[in-house]
């Protein structure tokens, strides 16, 4: 996900000291974006902002995410419950996981949950969503939503990507939407992604890749790392840690398209020269 830095359209230039600096810091924007869409995601703002648009802000920007945009449909848009889209996405990987009746689903950073109701239905009642999510207010929004939703089959989860709290081999599919950017040790997240995953289960996600060596002042603002921008990786790295993780036959296909709304997160900074949204695959055998 692509957040709103805390302080929007300020550089929090920072030597990144540690990992858990990293977290802290993401997870202080994304707290901060629950505040603020309680503030401006209600309805007469969506009603306003038109069908399918976000009115949460983007980086710097302030303007409107389309989920259209990001590949989702207007039925997508209008059946998840009010508040669980905060724009945040980078593409829909529930539209590449080809999911089951049945199955049991992981979305790794489920923010508000909105991926996940869409899961919910496509695996039916007898599958299972789980969301996991390291931001306490994100956690309690997303499970206010399953109670608007009614959804039966549908759960969120306290707890870091890396150290996913769920037991070895009990997920069939992972699905995540712009988080592992986010996450500081990406290969520790395919570790974990790969353990919780069932033989021949399989990696479903859209995240932000790096095309070109980012330059260090994006590396390290902290507004940047936590709006999904200085934390991508490049392709390259991202298939050899899968590959270490155990994963069969990583895919990453890059979406050129998508540097046109990328554009928008930061404008006038060139950050679509640097990153694009790509849908990344892989297999446990």
């Amino acid at each position: 996900y692509h957040s709103t830095a805390k302080d929007q359209g300020r550089s929090k230039m920072t030597s990144l000291k540690s990992n858990d600096e990293i977290r802290d810091s993401v997870r202080t924007a994304y707290a901060d974006v629950v505040e603020t869409a309680s503030g401006c995601c209600g309805p007469d703002a969506a009603a306003s902002a038109g069908a399918g648009t976000s009115c949460c802000p983007t980086p710097d920007s302030g303007a409107p995410t389309d989920g259209r945009v990001l590949g989702y449909g207007e039925d997508e848009l209008t059946a998840v419950p009010e508040g669980s889209n905060l724009g945040l996405g980078c593409g829909n990987p529930t539209a590449i996981a080809e999911l089951s009746e049945g199955e049991t689903v992981l979305d790794l950073g489920s923010g508000a949950g909105f991926d996940c109701f869409l899961a919910a239905p496509k695996v039916g009642p007898s599958g299972r969503v789980i969301g996991v999510d390291m931001t306490p207010e994100m956690l309690q929004k997303a499970r206010a939503n399953i109670q608007k939703s009614g959804a039966e089959n549908v759960e969120f989860r306290l707890g870091e990507i890396e150290h996913l709290p769920l037991a070895d081999a009990t997920v069939d599919v992972i699905i995540s939407n712009c988080v592992i950017n986010l996450a500081p040790d990406k290969n520790a997240v395919f570790r974990d992604a790969y353990r919780v995953l069932r033989p021949g289960g399989r990696m479903c996600i859209s995240d932000i890749v790096a095309t070109e060596e980012l330059p260090a002042e994006m590396k390290n603002d902290m507004g940047m790392v936590s709006s999904c921008i200085g934390g991508a990786a490049p392709t390259d790295a991202l298939v050899d840690g899968l590959r270490a993780a155990g994963f069969d036959a990583p895919e990453i296909d890059v979406k050129e398209e998508s540097r046109k709304f990328i554009a928008d997160w930061a404008p006038g900074r060139g950050i679509e020269g640097y990153i694009a949204s790509a849908t990344i695959r892989a297999v446990k055998r």
